[in-house]
């Protein structure tokens, strides 16, 4: 552990650089209450000074606060420069453009006008995004407007007290290695910050740039039914304009906003967590569904890149889970002949790779992110389990909330107008393939050491047997293959086309264990078949989850 007074020497030189008036005070109080032998405040200096936020695949992302562990105004004015000087050494000069985006969280729009002074100052145009805005209307803009690189300063959907900094380059498609490892090379080698030369405040774009981006999503809806009882909540974050608009403009009734989470709000005062999978974020929508008689109930999270929905079932309104979502959005895609590769992440269900060859599309399997899956040759659709779609790549090359609630929206419109439902729509499927059950174990820890030990544990010394299903082959992902980079992971493939795949998340400390049965569905079967299948496959993902609790340790 640092000592103390290495700690509080540290803690004055940030403090002499901070330009940040209220870090700079926070920053003071922590270190009068460690002299003073405030343990907390102790333990909460070291951990903001004993380590460094790292500049990764997502960027950078942490609570707010002073230090290098944290994300504050000086972590951020030197990624920046870093990001600056990286831009200059791939050829970017005068003129080249970098667009900036910002949410509405805790300082979300300081960082974005810091990282604007930043690009002005190094020579490159900077333009800011005409206020807090979906991330998707960031990666739509590197592309529509030219740009070299874009900054999106955001946290997604992590907690309140936390924000981050996610880049793009001119692609359109988040970082991917080697560009992480040489843009934190750069941000290593920023000296004196007073050093770093910082311009104007960069051109704020008008609003024209957002209709642009909402006329390309409307662009995407064809002619069918628009009667639809829509409930949707944008969870407190930076959705609510623009997806109201698009549907709207798409000829959809105006959406009954659950009001509560209507407004823009960094403190989230209505959820635990501000992500849609997250138990209770989802109440007070369904509450209101069930008041106005909805027939479907859509969500954005905070910036606005993933989508919920959730549906009418036996007993209440029900989520679907994101591999169903995923489905039904393909079986669309597909159904109206859009050719192309249909991709998804390893941890999501294999149930894609089987209707896109019965449809005659290639398929594509990558690591966890937006940031292989955007970057596909030849993308037609892709989404991963965590409520990430990307339906129109030639605009987005990312996840994208806003797209994905008209897709979905269009899709149940159409399913009422024929007298059924997304629940019939998804037993179509499993009667065509097989039903595709799909879970998640999730496990948060406070001891984040706890995390490497898990997956030393279950790779020294893997299971035989996992819910009574021999498993028949273990990947060790950190190996990396043909086909995939290295990655923190194991997938354990088991009899009967069940599998398993373990990571560490890469925003969260939290071990992640994803899923997956399969159980074939007899076409010709009476129409309880579906729900038979589905009994089956709820036993045996229990059975598997207890066994790898008890695995794993956990």
């Amino acid at each position: 552990m640092t000592e103390p007074t290495d700690l509080i020497e540290r803690a004055h030189a940030w403090a002499a650089e901070d330009p940040d008036p209220a870090t700079r005070a926070e920053l003071e109080h922590l270190v009068a209450s460690t002299g003073s032998g405030d343990v907390a405040a102790a333990e909460e200096l070291a951990d903001a000074f004993g380590a460094s936020l790292e500049f990764g695949t997502a960027g950078l992302r942490g609570k707010l606060g002073p230090g290098p562990n944290r994300m504050n105004r000086v972590v951020v004015l030197r990624a920046a420069a870093g990001l600056a000087s990286y831009l200059r050494d791939q050829g970017a000069g005068e003129g080249d453009a970098v667009v900036i985006g910002y949410d509405a969280r805790h300082n979300s729009d300081l960082f974005a006008r810091d990282t604007a002074e930043v690009m002005t100052g190094a020579d490159l145009r900077a333009l800011l995004l005409p206020g807090p805005l979906p991330t998707p209307v960031l990666a739509f803009a590197i592309r529509e407007l030219g740009c070299v690189a874009g900054v999106m300063v955001t946290a997604s959907h992590n907690p309140p007290q936390d924000n981050g900094y996610k880049v793009y380059l001119g692609d359109g498609s988040q970082i991917v290695p080697p560009a992480d490892a040489e843009i934190s090379a750069a941000i290593q080698a920023v000296g004196r910050l007073s050093d770093v030369p910082r311009g104007d405040g960069g051109e704020v774009l008008g609003e024209d740039l957002v209709d642009r981006y909402i006329d390309s999503v409307v662009g995407l809806a064809g002619d069918g039914p628009r009667d639809l009882g829509i409930v949707y909540t944008p969870l407190h974050g930076v959705g609510g304009t623009t997806l109201t608009s698009v549907l709207r403009r798409a000829g959809f009734s105006e959406p009954h906003v659950a009001p509560a989470q209507a407004e823009p709000d960094p403190d989230f005062p209505t959820v635990a967590f501000p992500n849609p999978e997250e138990p209770g974020a989802m109440d007070q929508a369904t509450a209101l569904a069930v008041e106005v008689g909805a027939d479907i109930v859509v969500a954005n999270d905070p910036d606005a890149d993933r989508c919920a929905v959730a549906v009418p079932g036996p007993h209440g309104w029900q989520m679907l889970r994101g591999d169903e979502v995923g489905a039904l959005l393909a079986a669309h895609l597909l159904g109206n002949g859009k050719e192309g590769v249909y991709a998804t992440s390893i941890v999501s269900s294999s149930l894609l790779a089987r209707m896109a060859a019965a449809a005659g599309q290639p398929h594509r399997e990558t690591l966890t992110g937006f940031k292989w899956i955007g970057r596909i040759e030849g993308l037609a659709f892709g989404y991963e389990e965590a409520l990430g779609y990307c339906v129109d790549p030639e605009h987005v090359k990312d996840k994208d909330g806003v797209s994905a609630v008209l897709a979905v929206c269009e899709l149940a419109a159409q399913a009422k107008a024929d007298g059924r439902t997304l629940c019939d729509l998804l037993d179509d499927i499993a009667r065509e393939h097989g039903l595709h059950a799909t879970d998640q174990l999730s496990v948060r820890f406070d001891d984040t050491t706890r995390i490497a030990a898990t997956m030393e544990r279950l790779r020294t010394d893997p299971p035989s047997s996992l819910g009574g299903l021999a498993v028949q082959q273990v990947d060790d992902l950190s190996a990396g293959s043909g086909d995939l980079p290295p990655t923190d992971g194991l997938r354990y493939r088991l009899a009967d086309r069940a599998r398993v795949v373990v990571r560490p998340s890469g925003t969260e400390p939290k071990v992640k264990c994803y899923l997956e049965v399969v159980v074939p569905v007899d076409p010709e079967a009476a129409g309880g078949d579906v729900d038979a299948a589905r009994i089956v496959a709820a036993g045996r993902l229990d059975a598997i989850r207890g066994d790898v609790q008890r695995a794993a340790g956990l």
